[in-house]
C-alpha cells in the first residue's frame, strides 16, 4: 500500500482498489488471451470491505472468471494482507466492439481459457440500480479534472469510486456497489446527488452512475 492509494486515515481509498481490480483484470486477460482480452468496459463493481489495507501493508490479489453470458462475463477479486485486511469483489465486464461501440460475442478463446472457471454459472447485465435520484434532493455540482480521463475520452471507472469515498460512510465492516449507465465526457455538467446510503452521478442531467451501501453477503 502506497501513500498515494490511503486516506487521511491511512486506509486504502475505495478508487485506489477499484484501479487495482483494472489493471490485474488487464494483466490476466492479457497474459490468458492476448489481444482477445480488448476491450471490455465495466458495467457493475461491488467492493466488500471485511477490513481495509492500511498503508505499507503487502497485499496479494486472486482473481478468476465466476460467471458468463454471451457477452459479458463476472471477474471476481479477493485482496488479503499481510495484516489481516480483506477485500472480496465482483465485477461485471461487458466485451464490446470497437468500431460499433455494442457488445461483442465472447471468443472461443475467452471460453477455453476461463470456461473451467466460469463452471457453467450464467449471469445477467441488466440494471439492478432502479431507483432514480429523489426528490427534492439538491444536486452538488461536481467537476472531472483532466487527469481523470482515459484514453477513450471517458472518467475513468475508478474515479467514480473517489465520488463514493466522499460522500458515503464507509467504516469497515461495509459493501458498496456502483453500477454504471453511460459514461461521463468532456465539457458535461457534473451533478451528485447524495441520499441516506445511496448516491447518483449526474452528466448533463442523466444518471451515469449509481452507487449504494449494501448488507453485508449481498450478492449481485
Amino acid at each position: 500500500m502506497r501513500l498515494s492509494d490511503v486516506s487521511p486515515k491511512g486506509r486504502v481509498r475505495l478508487d485506489a482498489v477499484a484501479r487495482y481490480l483494472q489493471d490485474i483484470a488487464g494483466d490476466d486477460g492479457h497474459d490468458a488471451i492476448g489481444g482477445e482480452a480488448d476491450p471490455w468496459v465495466v458495467r457493475r463493481t461491488l467492493i466488500s470491505v471485511e477490513r481495509f489495507p492500511v498503508l505499507r501493508e503487502v497485499l496479494t490479489l486472486t482473481t478468476w472468471a465466476s460467471g458468463a453470458g454471451a457477452r459479458w462475463a463476472e471477474r471476481r477479486t479477493s485482496i488479503e494482507g499481510d495484516r489481516g485486511a480483506l477485500i472480496d469483489t465482483a465485477s461485471l465486464w461487458v466485451h464490446v466492439d470497437l468500431d460499433s461501440g455494442r457488445p461483442k460475442k465472447l471468443s472461443d478463446a475467452f471460453w477455453d481459457q476461463y470456461g473451467e472457471s466460469v463452471g457453467g454459472r450464467t449471469i445477467h447485465a441488466r440494471l439492478l440500480h432502479r431507483d432514480e435520484p429523489p426528490a427534492g434532493v439538491k444536486p452538488v455540482p461536481w467537476a472531472p479534472r483532466f487527469a481523470d480521463f482515459d484514453v477513450l475520452g471517458h472518467v475513468n471507472n475508478a474515479v467514480y469510486w473517489a465520488v463514493v469515498e466522499e460522500h458515503l460512510d464507509l467504516e469497515a465492516p461495509v459493501a458498496a456497489e456502483l453500477e454504471y449507465r453511460g459514461g461521463i465526457d468532456r465539457g458535461q455538467d457534473v451533478a451528485v446527488v447524495v441520499a441516506a446510503d445511496a448516491l447518483w452521478i449526474l452528466a448533463g442531467g442523466t444518471v451515469a452512475a449509481s452507487a449504494r451501501i449494501v448488507a453485508p453477503g449481498y450478492t449481485p
